[in-house]
């Protein structure tokens, strides 16, 4: 039986490399991705930092110690779009 944390034989060697964690800490503007969605659809525009974080987890066999920065740079993209809806709020913009 194979765990689900283990790699299963996949060659991490030809796996695409990991991106900056500092290139996801900026969220995308949340109106953007607002505009299209359906209406019970969770839209998150730190997605990217997201998927970045278990990317990096998936990528090394699940030690978190290795992926800190990642997980900064989502909490950091979070506090940054919760700050921004939160001002646009304040100023009357439609969020």
């Amino acid at each position: 039986m194979v765990s689900r944390t283990t790699d299963g034989g996949v060659d991490k060697s030809t796996a695409p490399p990991l991106p900056d964690p500092q290139a996801n800490v900026v969220p995308e503007p949340y109106t953007k991705r607002f505009k299209g969605k359906e209406v019970s659809k969770f839209v998150d525009p730190c997605a990217e930092a997201s998927k970045a974080s278990m990317d990096c987890m998936n990528h090394h066999d699940y030690d978190r110690d290795k992926c800190l920065d990642y997980f900064q740079a989502y909490r950091d993209c979070k506090k940054a779009w919760q700050t921004q809806l939160k001002a646009d709020r304040r100023a009357g913009k439609e969020t």
